[in-house]
C-alpha cells in the first residue's frame, strides 16, 4: 500500500517570547530569555522555585470570544489561539468538501489544573452545589482538541495524547502516521500546556525537579551547562498544520518542510528517572531516522529535549552519542527551553517550531547560559549564540518525558 507523503502548511505558536511566528522566531534566533519571577502566584515566595517562563497579557480576542473563554480552561484557549493562527498561517479554509477529512490530535500533559484547584476549593469552601456545572468539560485534557475541531469545523479523527513531556511529539507524530495511512488528508497536531499553578509549582519543586536560581531567572535554564539545577516551569502552546503532500501541491499552499520519520518507544525502567544508559532514547531517535528514510548523516541539526536536569541532559547526550557515533562531534545540537522553560505537554510542538524554522532559515538557535561545560556532556551546544549555515538538510527534534515515553521526529527539505 503506498503511503503518502506529510507536509507542513501552517504554525502556529504562543510563548512567553510572543503570540506569533514572527515575534517568537526573532527572540530565539536573538537568544533571548522570557524566563522571570512568576507574577500569577501570590504567595509566590513560600515556594522552592518562584520562577518560570509566564505568558503575560495574553489576548485571544481575534479568535474567540469573552463568554466563551469563561468555559475553556487556559490551557484550551492557548490551544485553539495557536490552531486557528497556524490554519491562517497555512491559508486553509475547511469547507464542505475536506471537512470529514481533517483531523485533530493535540497533547497536553496536565490539562486545566488551574480549574481543578478553583474547584476544588469551591468544594471545601461552599459545598457541592457550588461546583461549575462546566468543571469537567473544562478540565479534561482532550476537551482542547474537542473544542478546535468545534471552532475550525474539523470533523475527521480527533483525540488527545497524555504522555507527560512528549505529549506533543506524540501528537504530530500520530497526526503525521494518520495521514500517511490515508485516515485524513489534513491534521491539526500539536500540544498545549498553562501549568504554572500553584499546585504544580509545590509538586515539581518539592520533588527537586525545578531550578531554584531565584535570583537570576534568565541564567536558571542552563541546559547542558554543569551548574544546571533543574528545569524552569513554562507556558504555551504550538500548533502545526500537516497536509498529505498531493493536496498541498494541488491547493498551491507554501509548504515549510517535509514530516518524514516518527519514533516512539519506552524506558520501561523508572516514573521520572530517564534509563541510565539513554536507551529508550536512542531506540527512538533511531526508529524516527529509520521511517524518514533520509541518511543519519543528513541531519544536520538537533533540537535536543535538554531540560536543564542533571540526569537528563548527560543521558540525553549518551543517546546520541549511540546513534550518531563517530559523527556526533560533528553535530549542531541545541536547546531552545534555556529560552522558553519547560513547556511540559506543549514542549515537543514549540520545539517542533523552532526546528522547521531553522531548517527553513538556515539559523541554528543558540542554547543560551552555556558558561561551564559539563565533561559528561560534550557535544556541540551551540553556546550563547545563533549559528548560521549554509544548508540545513534535516533536523530533529527530541522528548522524553516522565512514565519513560520517548518521542522524535524528523524534518527534511522538500
Amino acid at each position: 500500500m503506498r503511503e503518502n507523503r506529510v507536509v507542513v502548511t501552517g504554525m502556529g505558536v504562543l510563548t512567553s517570547l510572543g503570540d506569533n511566528i514572527e515575534e517568537f522566531w526573532k527572540n530565539i534566533s536573538a537568544g533571548k530569555s522570557g524566563i522571570k519571577k512568576i507574577e500569577g502566584i501570590d504567595d509566590i515566595e513560600n515556594y522552592p522555585s518562584q520562577i518560570g517562563a509566564e505568558i503575560m497579557d495574553f489576548n485571544p480576542d481575534c479568535y474567540i470570544d469573552k463568554k466563551s473563554r469563561r468555559r475553556m480552561a487556559l490551557f484550551t484557549q492557548y490551544g485553539v489561539y495557536t490552531a486557528l493562527e497556524a490554519l491562517e498561517d497555512a491559508g486553509l479554509e475547511i469547507d464542505e468538501d475536506i471537512e470529514d477529512e481533517t483531523g485533530v490530535i493535540v497533547g497536553s500533559g496536565i490539562g486545566g489544573i488551574e480549574v481543578i484547584e478553583e474547584q476544588i476549593d469551591r468544594l471545601h469552601s461552599r459545598g457541592p452545589g457550588r461546583v461549575s456545572p462546566f468543571f469537567i468539560p473544562m478540565m479534561i485534557s482532550n476537551m482542547c482538541a474537542g473544542q478546535i475541531s468545534i471552532y475550525a469545523g474539523a470533523k475527521g479523527p480527533n483525540s488527545n495524547t497524555v504522555t507527560a513531556c512528549a505529549s506533543a511529539t506524540h501528537a504530530i507524530g500520530d497526526a503525521m502516521e494518520t495521514i500517511k495511512r490515508g485516515d485524513a488528508r489534513v491534521m491539526i497536531a500539536g500540544g498545549t500546556e498553562a501549568s504554572i499553578a500553584p499546585s504544580a509549582l509545590a509538586g515539581f519543586g518539592n520533588m527537586k525537579a525545578l531550578s531554584t536560581r531565584n535570583d537570576e531567572p534568565q541564567k536558571a535554564s542552563r541546559p547542558f551547562d554543569e551548574e544546571r539545577d533543574g528545569f524552569v516551569i513554562g507556558e504555551g502552546s504550538g500548533m502545526l498544520i500537516l497536509e498529505d503532500y498531493e493536496f498541498a501541491k494541488e491547493r498551491g499552499a507554501e509548504i515549510y518542510a517535509e514530516i518524514s520519520g516518527y519514533g516512539s518507544t519506552a524506558d520501561a525502567y523508572h516514573i521520572t528517572q530517564p534509563d541510565p544508559e539513554g536507551d529508550g532514547a536512542a531506540r527512538a531517535m533511531s526508529a524516527a531516522i529509520a521511517e524518514s528514510e533520509i541518511s543519519a548523516d543528513n541531519i544536520d541539526y538537533i533540537n535536543a529535549h535538554g531540560t536543564s536536569t542533571p540526569f537528563n541532559d548527560k543521558l540525553e547526550t549518551k543517546a546520541i552519542h549511540s546513534v550518531f557515533a563517530d559523527r556526533a562531534d560533528e553535530l549542531n545540537v541545541s536547546s531552545s527551553k534555556s529560552m522558553t522553560g519547560h513547556l511540559l505537554g506543549a514542549a515537543g510542538a514549540v520545539e517542533t517550531i523552532v526546528s522547521l524554522k531553522a531548517l527553513e532559515t538556515n539559523v541554528l538557535p543558540p542554547t543560551i547560559n552555556y558558561e561551564n561545560p559539563d565533561p559528561e556532556c560534550d557535544l556541540d551546544y551551540i553556546p550563547n549564540e545563533s549559528r548560521e549555515v549554509d544548508d540545513v538538510q534535516g533536523v530533529m527534534t527530541n522528548s522524553f518525558g516522565f512514565g519513560g515515553h520517548n518521542a522524535c521526529l524528523v524534518m527534511n527539505k522538500i
